[in-house]
C-alpha cells in the first residue's frame, strides 16, 4: 500500500510528518512526501492516474489545523471515497491508543529496522496545479494564456496557497505583481490566514486597491477555503461569494433538478464536478473561468463581469458574528466538558424558542439552533474545536438585530460560565 503525506506551513509540520511516516513504514506502507501542499491536493492524489509518481495512492494524510492558531496541528485523512468522518477518526484514535499501550521501544525499533517500505519525495503540487490551469484554458476555448492582460493579486497569509501565483496564474498569462505573504511561515506574522478574518480581508482589499488590480484572491492556511475582492475593493466573501458561485453554476446547469454546489459562508465550497471536495483553489478557478470565457467572447470590464452577476441582490443591513466563550474553570461546569455545557445551552435556547410564537425554529438544521424572527434570523452553534458558542445574526435593521440578540441573551444569561459581554455590547449599542 502507499500513502501520501503533505503539510501546510505550521512549525510542527516536519516533526509530525516524520512521526507518521515512521509509523506507516513500520507497517510496510510506502510513503510519498509531498512537502508543502494543500488539503484538496492531498485528496486528489487518491484519484490521479500517474504511475510515475505512484498515484493514485491508497490513502492521503494532510497535516494541518486550518485557520487555528500556529501552535495547533492535526491530521486530515482521505481515501478515494473522500475525507474520513467523526466515526472513522474515533476508530483510528482507539486503535492507535491500543497499539501504543502494547508497543515497546525495542519492538518499535525492530519493526522499523526490518521494514521494506520506502519514502519518496514527489512534487505533486505541480501536477495538481496543472489540472487547474487546464480547466481555465478549456473554459476559454483552449487559449494558452486566457488571463493575459488581467492583473490578479493573491494573499496566501503565509500558508500553503502561494503556489497559485507561479503555478496557476502566471502560466495563464496574468500579471501578479503586488501579491503578498506567499512565503510559508508557520508563525503567520502578517495576519490570520482566514477569509472570514476582518484583518485578512482588509489586507487583500488594500493590495487590490494599491496595485489597481482587476481581482484579489485570498486563501486560508491549507487552501480548502477562499474569497475574492473585485477591482473596486468590494469583498466577494460570505453571502456574496455564495451568490456569485451559485450564479456561475446556475449558468452552467440551468435545469436545476439536482444540486451541483454546497457552500458555507466560511468559504468552504464543494462542487459536484470536483468530487464534492471543498477546494478553495478550484472555487477561485470558477471565477477565473468566468473572466477568461468573457474575455474570449469579447466582453471587457475586468471583474465587473463577476460583480454584475450579484448586483442588485438584497443584502442584510446588519450582519454580525459574536463568539460567546465558555469558561472551562467555572464552577458551573462541575468538572465536566465544555461540549456538554454548550449542548445544554443550545437545548435550553431551543426550549425557549419553542414557547415563543413570534419565533420560528428551522425545522431541519444540521448544526446548532437557527431561528427566524423580526425579519431576520440568528444561529447559535457550538464550535468543533474550542469552548466557544459562535452566534450569527442577520437582520434588516439594527433594531431587529437587537431584538434577536435579546432573545438569545434572555435564554442564556442563567449559564454563568458563558461570557455574554459581546451580546451586552450589541444590545446596548457600545
Amino acid at each position: 500500500m502507499s500513502v501520501s503525506i503533505g503539510h501546510d506551513s505550521r512549525i510542527s509540520a516536519s516533526m509530525l510528518q516524520d512521526a507518521v511516516s515512521r509509523g506507516l513504514m513500520s507497517s510496510g506502507v510506502n510513503v510519498l512526501h509531498f512537502g508543502l501542499a494543500s488539503t484538496p491536493a492531498m485528496f486528489n492524489s487518491t484519484l490521479t492516474e500517474n504511475e510515475e509518481i505512484r498515484c493514485p495512492v491508497d490513502g492521503a494524510i494532510m497535516i494541518t489545523a486550518s485557520h487555528l492558531p500556529y501552535n495547533r496541528n492535526g491530521f486530515k485523512f482521505f481515501t478515494n471515497a473522500g475525507g474520513l468522518g467523526k466515526a472513522d477518526i474515533k476508530d483510528i484514535l482507539e486503535r492507535a491508543s491500543d497499539i501504543y499501550n502494547k508497543v515497546t521501544d525495542d519492538g518499535l525499533q525492530e519493526s522499523q529496522g526490518t521494514s521494506s517500505a520506502s519514502v519518496r519525495s514527489v512534487d505533486y503540487m505541480s501536477i495538481y496545479a496543472s489540472d487547474l490551469v487546464h480547466a481555465v484554458r478549456k473554459a476559454a476555448g483552449n487559449i494558452e494564456k486566457p488571463l493575459e492582460g488581467f492583473h490578479i493579486v493573491v494573499d496566501a497569509g503565509n500558508g500553503a496557497g502561494g503556489f497559485f501565483v507561479d503555478k496557476v496564474l502566471e502560466p495563464l498569462g496574468a500579471v501578479t505583481s503586488g501579491s503578498q505573504f506567499l512565503e510559508p511561515d508557520g508563525m503567520f506574522p502578517n495576519h490570520i490566514p482566514n477569509p472570514e478574518d476582518k484583518a485578512a480581508m482588509r489586507a487583500i482589499t488594500a493590495a487590490v486597491l494599491d496595485n489597481e488590480a482587476d481581482l484579489g484572491i485570498i486563501f486560508d492556511t491549507d487552501v480548502d477555503r477562499s474569497a475574492a475582492v473585485d477591482s473596486t475593493g468590494s469583498e466577494l466573501n460570505r453571502n456574496r461569494l455564495i451568490a456569485l458561485i451559485s450564479a456561475i453554476v446556475l449558468e452552467e446547469n440551468s435545469i436545476g433538478e439536482e444540486s451541483h454546489l454546497a457552500i458555507e459562508t466560511s468559504g468552504h465550497g464543494a462542487l459536484k464536478e470536483n468530487h464534492w471536495l471543498d477546494d478553495g483553489a478550484y472555487l477561485m478557478v470558477k471565477l477565473l473561468n468566468k473572466l477568461a470565457s468573457a474575455r474570449a467572447s469579447g466582453i471587457k470590464g475586468g471583474s465587473k463581469v463577476l460583480t454584475d452577476l450579484v448586483e442588485g441582490l438584497q443584502e442584510a443591513a446588519v450582519t454580525t458574528e459574536l463568539r460567546l466563550k465558555i469558561d472551562q474553570n467555572h464552577v458551573d461546569l462541575k468538572g465536566g466538558s465544555f461540549r456538554d455545557y454548550g449542548e445544554a445551552v443550545l437545548k435550553h435556547l431551543e426550549n425557549v424558542v419553542d414557547s415563543d410564537p413570534k419565533l420560528i425554529k428551522a425545522p431541519v438544521n444540521y448544526e446548532g439552533v437557527r431561528v427566524s424572527g423580526f425579519g431576520g434570523w440568528f444561529l447559535l452553534r457550538l464550535s468543533l474545536h474550542d469552548p466557544v458558542l459562535p452566534l450569527n445574526i442577520e437582520a434588516p435593521s439594527n433594531d431587529a438585530a437587537v431584538k434577536l440578540a435579546l432573545v438569545v441573551h434572555e435564554a442564556v444569561r442563567e449559564f454563568r460560565a458563558l461570557d455574554i459581554s459581546s451580546l451586552d455590547k450589541l444590545i446596548h449599542g457600545n
